[in-house]
């Protein structure tokens, strides 16, 4: 937090000098208690007090106080104006505070959506994706209603409190040293009521993370739910962790609204001490204290109460809002796992071949690849078969360096591809996968993937290869047609054709299909096998499928069985070879026949 208010240090010195002009007027105010007196109860005002003297004769030295002819009523308009001007110093100073508050809060979204972009897949494969929206969206926001709203007490309220002791030191220090001795215990009091808000509040945020992600996947699995009446099953668990999450909530808000009326309580308890303890000063003629200046005193004192209770609750509330700032902390110093070369090597195209050098990857203990080696040249279609969990889609996260490998290395032209820059390599690759996601926005968007450079005409004739042409055609609002949350307004086979379609704007030399056709029907099927066939055209492909008729044609077929290459060849080549291949394909395990 420290780190981003160090950016606004003008402000914060503008607000710093703004708080002391409204304080010292609020002081001026206080002070005129005094001669207010002295003419109500018509005592002579050429034995104003020290004090007053001092503040009043450098502030406002053309009024002339000691000369006794300052009417009451122009006494009362001195007060309002000073006031007046003390409520304006104290909004300007807030609203410089908003402007930077909300700067500092946008800020601090944007840094953590840039780490959520930059991190890598495996960091959220061990995570729940509600618990990291959560911190994104709702740990940043309690951050602005606890910890930004007190740090503008911390800035605020000790310069108040400094001035107000000064003044109150210079009108009497032995009874302010008293009344000092007192507050040490009213602030043990309250931090000890609010230790355990930080912890409780870090539980919190756990707990709402978790019903989050619980929404998430009841809202993407509704179908599901429906489906096999597990209505009752999935309330079930969600007021589970509702009640959970209440629970520790109800005790957050009670901790925190205690601490107000707590430190008002102990404040009061504290005046009533130096009523005692002045009134006897007073009274037995001690210390050179009138009673004009004691009431001054006590008025004054009284404005001390107010930001200490201010900076008890600020103090309550930034526990709270430290829990989120933890939570957010540790989500931006997530270790990004997929570091960049010091000196990188650019690179635009691809020449000669893709190398697979004795690699190794494990997400855990156990590895998923295990001592693979093969090459991909430039225009090869090299096909990627096995059973579930063989290692497929793992090779191809490596490929794109979604992970590092274990061991081993990938080779691109004979260079090992953490040598160049990430941004670079990444942009020869195109995926077309099973899983299409697209984005509550329009079809245009959604095929350029956020490229604004490209043409409409451009898109359009993508969107023809990939068999899409007529349907957007007959849409209203062509390319700027919403395709809605999830793209779930179209098809299946729609979804995978727009996919395609951002390959084939990508124009990128290599393309990986993951398994592109394998949850469609058969006349799904042919569409977007037409459409693939057309972007393949030219390019190098690796592809992952379980259906023979997206792999008979590839120019190699790798088998993979836990995690190792068992054999490789043509599809006829396998077929004669009577191995792990053919037994696949004759039990249906891996790829699907005849379709």
């Amino acid at each position: 937090m420290l780190s981003l208010f160090r950016r606004y240090p003008g402000r914060i010195f503008v607000v710093f000098l703004l708080n002391l002009c409204s304080v010292l007027l609020t002081i001026l105010v206080f002070l005129l208690i005094e001669p207010f007196c002295k003419i109500l109860f018509h005592v002579s005002m050429q034995d104003l007090s020290p004090v007053t003297s001092f503040f009043m004769n450098r502030m406002l030295p053309w009024l002339h106080f000691d000369s006794g002819t300052l009417p009451l009523f122009g006494l009362l308009l001195l007060a309002l104006l000073l006031y007046f001007l003390k409520d304006f110093f104290t909004y300007a100073s807030q609203w410089v505070m908003a402007s930077m508050r909300s700067h500092l809060l946008m800020t601090l979204r944007n840094e953590v959506y840039d780490k959520i972009l930059n991190l890598p897949i495996g960091y959220f494969n061990s995570r729940q994706r509600g618990d990291v929206v959560s911190r994104a969206v709702n740990d940043t926001q309690e951050v602005e209603h606890t910890t930004l709203t007190s740090l503008r007490s911390f800035m605020t309220d000790p310069v108040t409190l400094l001035i107000f002791l000064v003044a109150l030191f210079m009108i009497n220090a032995p009874l302010t040293i008293f009344s000092l001795l007192l507050m040490p215990l009213a602030f043990f009091i309250i931090s000890r009521m609010s230790k355990r808000l930080r912890r409780q509040t870090r539980a919190s945020k756990e707990r709402l993370g978790s019903m989050l992600s619980h929404v998430e996947e009841s809202v993407g699995g509704l179908r599901i739910i429906k489906s096999f009446n597990a209505q009752r099953n999935a309330k079930a668990v969600f007021d589970r962790l509702n009640d959970d999450f209440t629970d520790v909530q109800t005790r957050i808000y009670r901790r925190t609204d205690l601490a107000s009326p707590l430190s008002e309580f102990l404040g009061v308890t504290i005046v009533m001490i130096v009523l005692v303890v002045g009134g006897n000063m007073v009274l037995a003629n001690k210390m050179n204290l009138t009673a004009e200046m004691f009431i001054t005193y006590i008025a004054m004192f009284t404005q001390v109460i107010e930001p200490l209770k201010s900076l008890s609750t600020a103090g309550a509330n930034y526990r709270r809002g430290l829990a989120a700032l933890d939570r957010v902390h540790e989500l931006l110093n997530a270790d990004e796992q997929i570091p960049e070369a010091e000196n990188s090597i650019a690179v635009d195209t691809f020449r000669d071949s893709l190398r697979f050098d004795h690699l190794t990857f494990s997400y855990g203990e156990s590895p998923v690849i295990r001592d693979v080696s093969f090459e991909i040249c430039r225009g090869e279609m090299v096909a990627l078969v096995g059973a579930s969990g063989a290692g497929k889609s793992t090779l191809t996260d490596l490929v794109e360096r979604f992970y590092d490998p274990t061991d081993g290395r990938i080779l691109l032209d004979g260079i090992d591809i953490r040598e160049y820059r990430l941004h670079d390599y990444r942009s020869l690759f195109a995926l077309v996968s099973q899983d299409v996601v697209l984005f509550n926005d329009t079809l245009y968007r959604n095929v350029t993937m956020g490229r604004m450079d490209i043409p409409e005409e451009e898109v359009m004739r993508a969107l023809e290869v990939a068999n899409l042409g007529e349907f957007v055609s007959s849409l209203p609002d062509g390319l700027r047609h919403a395709v809605g949350d999830r793209g779930l307004n179209l098809s299946g086979g729609q979804r995978q054709r727009i996919s395609i379609a951002r390959a084939v704007v990508r124009n990128t030399p290599i393309l990986i299909l993951d398994e592109a056709t394998s949850a469609m029907d058969t006349e799904s099927e042919k569409s977007v096998q037409e459409a693939l066939d057309r972007v393949m055209k030219d390019r190098t492909v690796l592809v992952v499928a379980h259906r023979l008729s997206t792999i008979r044609h590839a120019d190699r077929i790798i088998v993979l069985e836990n995690g190792r290459v068992v054999e490789t060849g043509t599809h006829e080549e396998l077929l004669a070879r009577a191995g792990v291949y053919r037994s696949m394909i004759e039990s249906g395990e891996g790829v699907k026949v005849g379709e």
